[in-house]
Order: C-alpha cells, then structure tokens, then sequence
C-alpha cells in the first residue's frame, strides 16, 4: 500500500513521525511531503533530528503568507506530488493551512488518481470559527473519507454535522505516541537542570496565538501575570518570534525581566522542560494534551478548547476570559496546589503510544474499492 503523508508545520511533525514508523513496520510505501508552511529551516531540522525522521520525500517550500495565499500555494504545489506519487491514501493531519489544502487537491481528484483522504486528529472542535484552525478541522472533516478520532468525544462532534458513523474510527492521540517514545531521552536531557533549575521547581509558558499577542492589553496582562508568578516560582518562557516582535512593538520588553527567557527549542528540550514543571500556562494545543499526557498541572490561556477530554479527564484548567493577570495568577495558584496526577492513574483512553499502530491498521482495513468515495 501506497500512503503520501502530509507535513506541514512543527505540531505535525510529532504526529506524523510514529505514522511513519508504523507504515514502514507494516511494509508500505510510506512518502512524506513537507509543504514548507513553517518555513524556519532551523527548527524544521532540529525537529526532524529529535524525531528520528529522514528527510521529506518532497519539499514544497510554500513559506509565509496570508491563509488564502498559503493555502493557495499548498494547493498549487501539492497536485503535481499528488499526480507523481498516485497514492492510495493522504494521510493528512491536525488543522494548519497545509492540512486543508492537501485534502481539498486529494478530494477533486478525479478517478484515474484513486487516492482516499484520512484526517488524523478528527473531530476536534472549539466551535470558535475566528479560529483559522476550526475552519481547517471543519471542512477536513467534511472532505476526508477516514476520519481518525484522538479521543472519544470527537465522535459526538461529528454525530452533530451529519458525518456518517461508518467513516469515523477512534485510535487515540498519534502525539503521544511520540511523547512515550521520546520521553526517556527528554529527561536525560534536563533542559531545566541545565539552567540551575530543579524538577518540578519551575512554571513552564508558552505564548503565540494572535489573541494573546497580537493585542497590547492581552499581551500586557499574561506577560504580567507572569512576572508575577516569577516572584515566587521561577518562570520559563521559550519565546515565540511572533510574541517576541510584539513585545517589542507594544514597549512590553521590561516585562520579560525577571523571567528564563528562551530562543525556541526544539521537541525534546520543550518535552523535557514540559515534563519537569510544576504548572505549565499554555495557549498550544498540543502542549494541553502533552501535560495530561504526563500528569502536569496546566493552565490554558484562552476562551476555548477544542480538547476538552484534557479538562474532563486530564489535569487541564482554562484561565478565566477575558485574561487579567489577576485572573491568570490566580489559575496559576490552583493548578499549582492541585499537583501532578498521581502515579498509576491513566491518562485518557487510547493516550497509550499505539495510536500509530491503530491509524494503519484502520488504512489496511478500509483499503480502497471501486466505486465513489461518498462524501
């Protein structure tokens, strides 16, 4: 079997990387194709490097832009891939612009391509459609014909838009795959204990959204709350360029002060610095999955979240909306005298390390027959 995998921005990499291993193990011919959408050469590699991962099979180098012209460019650049390789499966994955724009080409295709779309990380919604990434997951999900649920809830959500039951299969978080199988290695590394920093002695923050930064009240209120909370516990902040920029913009530098102020790092070093915290505060996705993952106390800062299952089941807490920095440090002191998940308690169904296994299974099992595919 024949799967083009799709790679398009850093969080993809780290569930794309087990799906690779499990088609290689399964002896398929597995190709991925990096569109270049995160366009930092440097910290493409150092992901590439930290996963285990050989170089992309096709790198389509579609850079920065606005969401039409990088889509567009995906759009544009993916088809003669597509055309080339005549796969039986686009596997596409999470909710950036590549994702979209990969299965909308696969989807047109006429009939001579042959070729099947399955979205890894299906179902999830935040029901925020200023979201760029909920017009992705929405629309994916319409468009693919194997929709692959991380948790169970995903199901719900696609119940409620009228998906067919038939082309849902739940196989768990592909990302934590890769937790487990870097986590020794992360906390051999001791990213905190480099900088004098014990285990579970630090808060951990993570800053990029536009809602967040792209704001000088907002970005004034998590940046405060911080400095604040670095009175009392030593705060880590791996500094995105966007959050950075506007920082510099909005005369907000001097709140940085005080706090361990990081260039980006790449995924073992931020798995082992997320994996030695006391509380992580956090606007990413994955790094809300990764701390229920790992039992570590986690305060999101937005409105939303389109992964519940880490607030119902793990040890994730949204900070109250809109953000002050009262509101956030008080978040902060709860999650902090909550602690860490015990030892011997699970994280969510299917959060096991072998969703990859149960993602390729789920392309051998509904492998491709004549016929429409019947979206």
């Amino acid at each position: 079997m024949r799967v083009l995998v799709v790679a398009g921005a850093r969080p993809n990499f780290i569930k794309v990387a087990p799906i690779l291993r499990a088609l290689h193990a399964a002896g398929d011919e597995a190709v991925l194709v990096h569109t270049g959408q995160h366009y930092d050469d440097r910290m493409s590699d150092a992901f590439f490097r930290d996963l285990g991962m050989a170089p992309a099979d096709f790198h389509l180098g579609v850079g920065s832009g606005s969401h039409a012209e990088q889509t567009a460019r995906v759009m544009v650049a993916f088809e003669p891939v597509l055309l080339q390789v005549r796969p039986e499966w686009v596997v596409v994955v999470g909710d950036v612009n590549s994702t979209l724009a990969c299965a909308l080409v696969a989807a047109k295709q006429d009939e001579s391509v042959g070729c099947r779309v399955a979205h890894v990380e299906a179902g999830l919604r935040s029901g925020d459609w200023r979201m760029p990434e909920e017009v992705n997951r929405v629309l994916t999900d319409r468009l693919a014909d194997l929709l692959l649920t991380p948790s169970r809830d995903a199901l719900h959500n696609l119940r409620a838009e009228g998906i067919a039951e038939e082309r849902v299969r739940f196989v768990g978080n592909v990302m934590i795959d890769t937790l487990f199988a870097q986590l020794e290695s992360a906390r051999a590394r001791d990213a905190a204990g480099a900088m004098g920093l014990p285990r579970g002695g630090y808060a951990l923050a993570t800053l990029h959204r536009p809602s967040n930064v792209d704001s000088p009240d907002a970005l004034g209120a998590v940046l405060g709350a911080l400095r604040q909370v670095a009175a009392s516990t030593p705060v880590v902040l791996p500094l995105h360029p966007r959050t950075r920029a506007r920082a510099r913009e909005f005369g907000l530098e001097g709140l940085l002060e005080g706090l361990h102020v990081l260039e980006p790092v790449g995924y073992t070093d931020m798995l082992s610095l997320v994996d030695g915290a006391a509380v992580v505060l956090t606007d990413s996705g994955g790094v809300q999955e990764e701390t229920t993952a790992l039992g570590v106390p986690c305060v999101t800062l937005r409105e939303q979240t389109e992964r519940p299952v880490t607030v119902t089941e793990g040890t994730n807490r949204l900070a109250p909306w809109p953000l002050t920095a009262d509101g956030v440090v008080s978040s902060f002191r709860a999650a902090q005298a909550r602690g860490r998940r015990p030892d011997g308690v699970p994280g969510p169904e299917g959060w096991d390390g072998a969703a990859a296994e149960r993602i390729v299974h789920a392309l051998h099992a509904l492998a491709r027959t004549d016929g429409a595919a019947g979206f």
